[in-house]
């Protein structure tokens, strides 16, 4: 019997609001639908949401303007509500491990434990340590995942799914490229408000971690440095031009300014590296496949190239896809923030 359909990925991010929908025609990947709308600015604070009224609408809107009858919606979230580590547990079948996951993960959550979902994903049956075995653990704040699903359920969606952006865009990073084997790579996306990590060693997930950095980082320190608007710092960061006082803005007052974010980025995501590498028996990455936004910066690029002294490369999450049926430019300019949407569009009702 052939699988059910994918769910609609719906990413709620502080910048704004991602649809994405595809389906599989043999062993090719078409994309339906892609859409997103802008956030006002503090919609969502610290993944908390501010303005849960104005996140429906936009749902609404994308749901509305893309005429989406697969009402099924895979969602994620991320930051400090949230709790992934890798850890060792005695071997024991699928079934022992959902009925002691609950007393073996209160050693490893720093929340009340019956304030928290969870769940496990079995990596490795069999670890390194004999009769070991390596799984993720997952555990959320119930009161966070609640205020995610509230807003889809308000928009009149089903919430199937709920998943974590650093395996959504794990999930499309193993739909477009080839995990190379023995080898040791990671995925890095600057959002708005967070940068997501995630260490795959063998096509496995073996480390993640969300940075408070991100690309609103590159707008504050413009509009600190030049005295401009929001508005105006946001166009200035992508090259363009603001109104008034930013019109007689040099590009090396830009430039600095980026630079410093830039460099405070590369700073932060070596220190996980190292942090990985010190604590891991995998090698250390030797290639970042680079995501968001700021990805289209080419200050940060070379930035984390330099610092890191490793490849960057950056992803394309249409990258086989079948975008045929969309405007070309369109799919071009949001290729960057459609990392975690994807993922989640590649979900099917039901997963893990």
């Amino acid at each position: 019997m052939a699988r059910e359909k994918f769910c609609v990925g719906i990413d709620i991010g502080a910048s704004g609001v991602k649809l994405c929908q595809v389906r599989r025609k043999k062993d090719e990947f078409i994309l339906e639908h892609y859409g997103h709308v802008a956030l006002p600015p503090a919609t969502i604070v610290d993944g908390a949401m501010m303005n849960p009224a104005r996140i429906v609408d936009a749902i609404k809107e994308l749901v509305s303007t893309h005429r989406i009858r697969n009402k099924r919606v895979a969602f994620s979230v991320s930051g400090h509500s949230v709790i992934i580590k890798k850890i060792s547990l005695p071997q024991m079948t699928r079934q022992e491990l959902e009925q002691s996951i609950q007393w073996e993960a209160e050693q490893f959550i720093p929340f009340d434990i019956a304030d928290v979902n969870i769940d496990v994903q079995v990596l490795n049956e069999h670890s390194a340590q004999q009769g070991q075995m390596d799984v993720v653990l997952v555990a959320a704040k119930k009161d966070f995942i609640d205020e995610y699903t509230s807003v889809v359920t308000d928009a009149g969606l089903e919430p199937v799914v709920c998943d974590v952006d650093a395996f959504a865009i794990e999930n499309m990073f193993l739909q477009n490229y080839e995990a190379p084997p023995s080898q040791t790579i990671a995925l890095v996306n600057v959002g708005a408000s967070k940068t997501n990590i995630n260490i795959l060693s063998n096509g496995l997930s073996s480390f993640t971690r969300d940075l408070n950095v991100g690309g609103n980082n590159f707008s504050e320190e413009i509009q600190k440095q030049l005295g401009v608007t929001r508005e105006e710092a946001e166009a200035l960061k992508f090259g363009g031009t603001g109104n008034n006082q930013a019109d007689t803005v040099v590009p090396e007052e830009v430039q600095r300014s980026l630079q410093a974010v830039s460099d405070n980025v590369a700073t932060e995501l070596q220190r996980s590296l190292d942090f990985f590498t010190a604590t891991s028996a995998e090698p250390e990455p030797s290639h970042i496949y680079l995501m968001g936004g700021s990805s289209k910066l080419n200050v940060l690029e070379q930035t984390i190239k330099s610092r890191l002294g490793v490849n960057v490369t950056v992803a394309d999450p249409f990258r086989r896809i079948n975008t045929s049926s969309h405007d070309a430019g369109y799919i071009s300019e949001q290729a960057a923030t459609a990392g975690v949407v994807m993922g989640l569009a590649l979900r099917f009702p039901g997963d893990n």
